[in-house]
Formats: C-alpha cells, structure tokens, sequence
C-alpha cells in the first residue's frame, strides 16, 4: 500500500465523539512505552503525525487519522504503567475498553509488544479479554532493532508458546522496526488486503 495522504483528524476524550463511523478503522494500542506513535509515524511515512514522547502514557486521548481518504487510524492511550493516577489510569481503562467494544466499525485491533521482553501478564491478560469479548486482534511486537540476533525470535516464540496453551489459533503476528521501517509494508498488506474484501463483499458501517 502506497500512502499518499495521512493526516489528523481529531481527538476525543470518549468513544461517542469519534469521527462518524462511515469507513473501515484500524486501532493501534500497547503498554504505554512500546513505541506505538514511532511505530505509526514510519507506517504513515510521517515523523510527526502521531506525537511521540519520552513520557509513558502521553497519549490520553482516542487520536483518529484519515488515510488515504479511504480508512481511518486510531491510536490509543497505552495500558498498564503510565505515570499517572489510579483514578486516571480508571478513567483510561474504562476509555479503551468502551471504544474497542462499542465501535462498529472497527475491523481490527493491532496489539503493540515490546519483543524485547518474554510473555508479560499485562500483555497476555489483555489479549485473552480481546479473545473472549470476540475483537479480532493482531499482535505487532515493536523494537526488533534493539535486540541481538535470534533474540527477537526467541520473545516471540515464548509468546506463540504462551498463546497456544488456551488459543487453538494464533492471531496474526508481526515483528517491526519503526527504526528501520521492517514489517511496516506487512501491515499496511494487510490492511490494503482487508479493506478489498469489504468492498468486494460491499461491507458498510454507515447503515
């Protein structure tokens, strides 16, 4: 997939007040340092689209890009250890878990790990919820590039081995680099791939 246009959109402190939801939606999400907005920004060909922090948990609000005047992005706020208050960090919680259940046209849900680490409950319990609430998922595992030879490969198969001690299938996975831009042309592949399918079978979320 070529992007020839990636520009904001609006944020939105809840669910209901997203863009209208006439256009296939992919959201990005992970623990609140797992690189998400680089990781976006090198998908979109764009340093500065997705604001990007030394600070965990800078994105606070549901972010929405219109790509190529055809599909929309979303990034939002990160899970887990943001450096903010419990009533804050609820707030947040509540936050995602009402937008990936509640909006319709959300076609997938791509869940962001750092492959630098093994398996983290936070990142395990997460997906299993995806699972059981019947959101189809992706698992992206960013920084490849910070680990030695082999080393990504090893998380990643740790993770598989995880997974598969509850899940028959495994979801679709993919090792990126926002440094090196590897496994972004994977996703947008994908998402280029989903999006014929709605057409072909004339998929709309308007109605």
């Amino acid at each position: 997939m070529v992007i020839k246009t990636a520009v904001f959109v609006k944020s939105s402190q809840k669910w209901q007040d997203c863009p209208e939801p006439n256009m296939p939606e992919y959201a990005f999400i992970g623990r609140s340092n797992v690189g998400k907005s680089s990781l976006i920004n090198a998908m979109m060909n764009h340093k500065d689209l997705a604001k990007t922090s030394q600070t965990p948990g800078k994105t606070q609000l549901i972010n929405n890009f219109l790509v190529n005047e055809s599909w929309s992005l979303t990034d939002l706020p990160g899970y887990g250890y943001a450096k903010v208050s419990k009533s804050l960090r609820k707030d947040f919680e509540k936050l995602i878990t009402n937008y990936i259940l509640n909006r319709k046209n959300l076609v997938n849900l791509f869940v962001l790990v750092d492959v630098r680490h093994t398996p983290q409950k936070i990142d395990m319990d997460f997906m299993q919820w995806l699972g059981e609430s019947s959101v189809p998922f992706s698992i992206v595992f960013t920084k490849a590039d910070k680990m030695k030879s082999g080393g990504a490969d090893r998380n990643v198969e740790a993770y598989k081995t995880e997974l598969l001690k509850t899940w028959e299938d495994l979801p679709n996975i993919y090792v990126t680099s926002a440094e090196k831009k590897t496994g972004t042309e994977e996703i947008l592949k994908f998402i280029s791939e989903t999006n014929q399918f709605l057409i072909k079978n004339k998929i709309r979320f308007d109605d």
